[in-house]
């Protein structure tokens, strides 16, 4: 990438994220994929160098740097671990955004610090198993109780949910108007009785990441857990998907930078008809295609991060930017693996992880249709 789309502090960020990343996430990758291994202790260091906190403002106990910096982050774990970038992001934005902006003083020491630090594992509860794309449909109910609420209900596809000590959960406090009128956000903990962890999916691609089916039997938050005002969750939830979808897009213009790399490389050593067959057009009209797309997709991600750090609304620009973003991925990964051929099908290239890496994206976070 041009240098002139980033200031001095930006490039000098990103080459401290990136060095990070050869030292501590590049030895374990090939051991979180083959065991799937879930990152907690390199999140421990991210939080320790503060990679945690760039998107979070100084009053939230973040560094506030801004979505400019998060993006940078994102691209350069996802083209080590898009895994374990999957796992930073739901803890530290998806979790961790909702109550920077809308939690009180208190509950941004309890809830927000220990996960910005690393310390802690945080997790975001929307979609159920009849509610995707469509939030209004949300069966999971809070009653009040007393001085408490009692939660029932069931979230699944929940990004470290089976390993989060606190979660973000969206619930119907009000079932006589709509939901946008009706749903409450509620921070929890899962060492609360009445937590269960139905299972974890055994996900195609991403395979460090936890992706649980969780249910909630009557299980009681005190009202000051309430995060925002009751009955105002659908604002705390529309507020933190630009921001969560600009990210997404920045991780996937590493996973397809990363496929793009290596199929660079590949294509000058591999030999047919006594030449390297990035000579043939067939293998340089695609490497060039690939890296006009990843471009693309970077720019289009750095508008809707610069927009964001301005204060702009920039739901339109976060949408597109997911879109072209993710479904870029797809493609580049795919076409990497077709450079490589047979042997890029193979596990002794790392090829075929980042395309099933990639596919996940566009679906989660909002499906390319729904963008």
């Amino acid at each position: 990438m041009s240098d002139i789309f980033l200031t001095r502090e930006e490039i000098e960020f990103r080459r401290r994220v990136k060095e990070f990343c050869t030292k501590e996430i590049a030895p374990m990758s090939d051991l979180i994929e083959k065991i799937g291994g879930y990152p907690r202790e390199i999140l421990r260091k991210m939080g320790a160098e503060g990679f945690l906190k760039v998107h979070h403002k100084v009053e939230s106990g973040g560094t506030g740097e801004g979505l400019t910096y998060e993006v940078i982050v994102a691209e350069e774990i996802s083209a080590v671990s898009a895994s374990t970038e999957m796992s930073r992001l739901a803890s530290a934005t998806l979790y961790g955004m909702p109550i920077s902006r809308f939690g009180t003083i208190e509950q941004k020491r309890t809830y927000l610090l220990p996960v910005l630090l690393g310390e802690k594992i945080g997790a975001l509860g929307i979609t159920e198993p009849d509610v995707g794309s469509d939030v209004a449909g949300m069966k999971t109910r809070a009653e009040e109780d007393g001085e408490d609420y009692l939660i029932n209900g069931e979230k699944r596809f929940i990004t470290n949910g089976s390993i989060a000590d606190f979660l973000v959960v969206f619930a119907i406090t009000n079932p006589g108007v709509h939901a946008h009128r009706g749903m409450s956000a509620f921070i929890i903990e899962s060492s609360q009785p009445g937590f269960e962890i139905v299972k974890d999916y055994e996900l195609m691609g991403m395979r460090g990441a936890r992706v649980a089916h969780l249910k909630f039997n009557n299980l009681r938050v005190p009202a000051e857990n309430l995060l925002g005002k009751e009955n105002e969750g659908f604002t705390v939830l529309m507020d933190e998907l630009d921001s969560e979808r600009t990210a997404i897009a920045a991780g996937m213009v590493g996973t397809a930078r990363a496929a793009y790399e290596v199929s660079v490389k590949y294509s000058a050593e591999r030999v047919q008809f006594d030449v390297p067959i990035r000579q043939f057009e067939g293998i340089s009209f695609k490497v060039a295609d690939m890296a006009v797309k990843i471009e693309a997709a970077r720019l289009l991600t750095l508008q809707a991060a610069r927009m964001i750090d301005k204060g702009s609304k920039a739901t339109k620009e976060a949408a597109m930017a997911k879109l072209y973003a993710t479904e870029t991925a797809v493609e580049v990964t795919n076409d990497a693996l077709q450079v490589l051929g047979g042997i890029g099908y193979s596990k002794e290239y790392p090829v075929e992880r980042y395309v099933r890496d990639a596919r996940l994206m566009t679906i989660g976070g909002g499906t390319s249709e729904i963008m």
